[in-house]
């Protein structure tokens, strides 16, 4: 089996046409959409991609998974159960947790990345913090978080610091803001799914065939589960991200 591959996203990869909606799942439009999987974990249930899709307005209905998006291009309003509204642009990022009642409202064309985790352990998602629709604010304000051990690092122990958006009933998927100091973490193979879009600074990566690859600020890439991965950034570097970290993992 080959290993997966640390993965630099594409906002203009080439796009397969996907099933219509379900007409029950609609309240306006005949949507038009396509997507691309960049990740298709059916035992752990992540997917991450690309989609985009015509204008269109859902019905209010709870949400079937957890899902994080960074929108690429046009806009959409979702509309919670009780009146509150949120509108994303493009350029922003947002996080809907399953079970929400919400609405999509989209007036037009609209491109996305996108992280999907289809929880199938039967929790109930509704109790958990901060249970509506969620826009990570990439300056806004972090707290200190647990450094990686030494013993994992070639060179001095970074100070790590991030907002979390959202963790999921299971503690297994979670997003938000993250920033370090410089370092470099021993190769090694990752250990859970990570989307990372670089907001500040810049990384070096394996690209799995002896090589290197450097992302940058605006870049987004996608570190599969079981990966060769060797963090090294040799400045700070601050990221949205978007994980998930199987139990059995």
């Amino acid at each position: 089996m080959t290993a997966p591959l640390i993965t630099r996203l594409d906002a203009n990869v080439t796009l397969d046409r996907w099933d219509d909606m379900p007409a029950g799942d609609l309240e306006s439009g005949s949507p038009v959409q396509h997507g691309y999987y960049y990740v298709d974990d059916k035992e752990n249930g992540l997917t991450a991609g690309v989609w985009d899709c015509t204008a269109h307005t859902g019905v209010m209905a709870p949400y079937p998974v957890n899902e994080f998006m960074i929108l690429l291009e046009g806009e959409l309003t979702m509309i919670e159960e009780g009146g509150r509204e949120t509108l994303v642009r493009a350029g922003e990022s947002f996080i809907i947790p399953k079970g929400l009642v919400c609405q999509w409202k989209q007036p037009g064309y609209i491109k996305k990345f996108f992280v999907i985790f289809d929880d199938k352990s039967g929790m109930d998602p509704t109790g958990v913090a901060n249970f509506q629709i969620l826009k990570p604010d990439p300056q806004g304000a972090l707290s200190p978080a647990a450094p990686p051990p030494a013993d994992i690092l070639l060179g001095p122990v970074p100070e790590w610091s991030d907002n979390i958006s959202f963790t999921d009933a299971t503690g297994q998927w979670t997003a938000g803001v993250w920033h370090s100091t410089a370092f470099h973490r021993k190769p090694g193979n990752i250990t859970r799914h990570e989307l990372m879009h670089i907001l500040e600074g810049a990384v070096t990566m394996p690209d799995g065939q002896g090589g290197t690859q450097r992302f940058a600020a605006g870049d987004t890439f996608m570190a599969p589960l079981g990966a060769f991965y060797e963090w090294d950034s040799d400045e700070p570097v601050r990221k949205l991200f978007c994980s998930l970290t199987p139990n059995t993992a």
